[in-house]
């Protein structure tokens, strides 16, 4: 039975699954070690016992509500004088009524025989008497008899119907406590599933620019990298954060600054209006490094002024669909065109404020955006900058992020001017 089946893999979840999972857990939670992994069950296997459980449910639900309505139409038929098992008591228990009214007579035919015979006169009135009293007695037990057994008649005609109303209800009493049970396994289930998608932290993966410098003069294409670090014990998949903006463009307004990634073959450019990942990296080992490089042009018409650059590794791995790796700040200077930038400086990284973990309007870490990170390992080398023969970023067509998800208060603030000019630091650290 179907039921069966659904009720063990819920109920398996109910007791395999750790207790410590049912728990919530606190959002950007430090990652779990290697060790600690060990015997926690997959975000996948997660998923699937969740399904599991809710099906339980669900056909338990069913199930019961079709067992309920076959007791109903069960006991409504018995109840019937057409079916076999009440008709049959209906015949017994008329015989019994009847036998026993047969005996109360025959009691009486004794008890007046035996007043005839002490009334008697002479010898024949008297043995006249006394046959009438043997054969009062006779028809008596005759009728004891026959009562006797129209009362067990009857008595096993209504076990018959007992029985059957008792089975009847034994059946459903089966699955009437099924919905409630494998209630409790799917709110484990679930449970244990929402503990697992609450984003964890992972101070290891870091997301730095090199080769950003500290001033930009509008109509020239600087070059850099971001270099990816999975500095954690996780095998991760990897979504770098990207979001390049000028102070004072409002938060969905499209950024004067041109930037493009490569992702070895062409370049792909970022919308401008919104942070975005790039460079998905479907496999990155702990200790293994990416380079991705990135060119960013600022037209000549654009003003001076102050701008800025966020990067961060997002990722999931097999047991954590959303793991943070900690923003990072970039300011720098636009100079206007003609503008001299001075001695080759990079911008340092700086703490992005507060809420550095609520990620811009950007894709849900983990999701494939159909180009593998460009480079690998543990390159050095700093991205070239990259132009076509009028000085220009090549054109690229539309970016390939994936829908905007994990949308925080952040992704307001972003570019609105006024909340990063009172968080703006230069101080480096790790977050």
């Amino acid at each position: 039975m179907k039921l069966r089946r659904s009720l063990a893999v819920a109920a398996a979840v109910a007791v395999a699954t750790p207790v410590a999972l049912f728990a919530a857990t606190p959002a950007l939670a430090t990652g779990m070690s290697t060790a600690q992994t060990q015997n926690q069950p997959t975000y996948a296997e997660l998923v699937r016992a969740a399904d599991d459980a809710k099906e339980a449910y669900e056909e338990a639900v069913t199930v019961k509500e079709v067992a309920l309505k076959k007791l109903r139409a069960t006991v409504d038929a018995l109840d019937s004088d057409t079916h076999p098992l009440k008709a049959a008591v209906l015949v017994a228990n008329k015989a019994a009524q009847e036998a026993t009214a047969a005996q109360a007579a025959a009691e009486k035919a004794v008890a007046g025989a035996e007043a005839a015979l002490e009334a008697a006169e002479g010898d024949t009135e008297k043995a006249d008497a006394q046959q009438a009293l043997e054969t009062a007695q006779a028809d008596l037990t005759g009728a004891v008899e026959a009562q006797r057994k129209a009362g067990a008649e009857a008595k096993k005609a209504n076990a018959a119907l007992s029985d059957a109303r008792i089975a009847a209800a034994r059946e459903y009493s089966l699955v009437q406590d099924a919905p409630a049970t494998t209630l409790k396994a799917k709110e484990a289930a679930d449970a244990a599933l929402a503990a697992a998608k609450e984003c964890v932290r992972e101070n290891g993966l870091t997301a730095l620019a090199v080769g950003l410098p500290s001033e930009v003069a509008a109509g020239t294409t600087t070059g850099f990298t971001l270099r990816v670090t999975n500095g954690t014990d996780r095998t991760l998949t990897v979504d770098p954060l990207a979001f390049v903006h000028v102070e004072g463009e409002g938060p969905h307004e499209k950024s004067r600054l041109e930037v493009e990634w490569s992702n070895g073959s062409d370049w792909q450019a970022l919308t401008g209006n919104g942070a975005e990942h790039i460079a998905h990296i479907d496999v990155m080992k702990p200790g293994e490094q990416h380079d991705v490089k990135l060119r960013m042009r600022a037209g000549s018409a654009a003003e001076s002024g102050e701008a800025f650059a966020l990067f961060a590794g997002d990722a999931s791995d097999a047991y954590n669909p959303c793991v943070l790796g900690p923003m990072k700040r970039y300011d720098f200077t636009l100079l206007p065109t003609g503008g001299k930038p001075g001695p080759a400086e990079e911008a340092e990284p700086g703490l992005p404020g507060d809420d550095d973990d609520k990620r811009p309007g950007a894709a849900k870490p983990g999701s494939d955006t159909g180009h593998s990170a460009q480079g690998g390992g543990t390159s050095e080398q700093a991205a070239a900058t990259g132009t076509d023969t009028d000085g220009n970023l090549a054109e690229t067509g539309s970016s390939s992020t994936a829908p905007a998800a994990l949308a925080g208060a952040a992704a307001v603030a972003l570019g609105a001017g006024a909340v990063f000019a009172v968080r703006r630091r230069k101080a480096t650290g790790t977050v």
